[in-house]
């Protein structure tokens, strides 16, 4: 078993974190080595922005994608620091449960693509006013939105920036792109949930510039008649499950939600 290490270094307990997972793969016979090389999983120690590094690794390598939480809500990391040894053990076995998910890639006027587990964000640069982007969806022209920005995300992504923006909590198995305008100035203001293979192109429309990034990773800087060009990726992300928590549980958890337990005409 050969993995990569991807941990949160500005935080000290993700240091000790990954001090005892360290210690527990020598324990176990896990090999820890470089991303370059030939690797079964990434563990990713931090928050939800150190578990997208590493699946960035993840999805290169075709590896599976393993997040330990020491950050605040840590949605995309299934296992919390109580969990370690388990989380070991079920490495160490080289059989585990995976969450297979969709991922989303972008590309600026017809280069490469970069894909990402969460979201594609085009958004107004600092300093500036609302941005005017053209939205097609399958060559077919829907509208335009006069918005601070628009979050396309995944299932995966829609517990991040696509939240932020008042889009829909939507369990990670489930197969569809999200629309979520940011601040928006246009009549239609709500998000929107589309075919997962849909075919997606947005223009700036306005002299006003807009960043373009892919899981907090910039594109670059998108002006006046640039397209950005939106679809599923052609991987998968692997998650790999520990916790056995269900979708529901989580959200609950995050948000400590209180159940209701009052009793219906006690």
């Amino acid at each position: 078993m050969r993995l990569a290490l991807v941990v949160h270094e500005d935080r000290p307990q993700a240091g000790v974190v990954a001090e005892r997972l360290r210690e527990g793969c020598r324990i176990r016979g896990i090999e820890i080595v470089g991303a370059d090389d030939d690797i079964d999983a990434v563990v990713g120690v931090g928050g939800d922005g150190t578990v997208l590094w590493a699946g960035r690794i993840a999805l290169q390598a075709g590896a599976a994608l393993l997040g330990i939480n020491v950050g605040r809500k840590g949605f995309l990391a299934d296992v919390e620091p109580a969990q370690l040894d388990r989380a070991l053990d079920v490495l160490a076995s080289g059989t585990w449960q995976e969450s297979s998910r969709m991922t989303i890639q972008a590309s600026m006027n017809g280069s490469s693509g970069v894909e990402g587990i969460n979201d594609v964000v085009v958004e107004k640069t600092e300093g500036h006013s609302i941005i005017s982007i053209e939205v097609m969806v399958d060559g077919e022209r829907f509208i335009d939105y006069h918005a601070d920005g628009l979050v396309f995300a995944t299932p995966s992504g829609s517990t991040a920036y696509s939240l932020s923006a008042g889009g829909p909590l939507v369990a990670p198995e489930v197969e569809t792109l999200i629309i979520s305008p940011l601040a928006p100035h246009s009549l239609f203001s709500k998000s929107l949930l589309l075919h997962p293979d849909s075919k997606l192109r947005c223009t700036l429309v306005a002299d006003r510039p807009a960043t373009v990034s892919v899981d907090g990773r910039s594109l670059g800087t998108a002006g006046r008649g640039d397209q950005i060009s939106i679809e599923r990726g052609t991987n998968r992300a692997r998650f790999i499950e520990v916790s056995g928590t269900s979708f529901p549980t989580r959200v609950k958890e995050k948000f400590h939600l209180n159940e209701d337990r009052r009793s219906v005409g006690g």
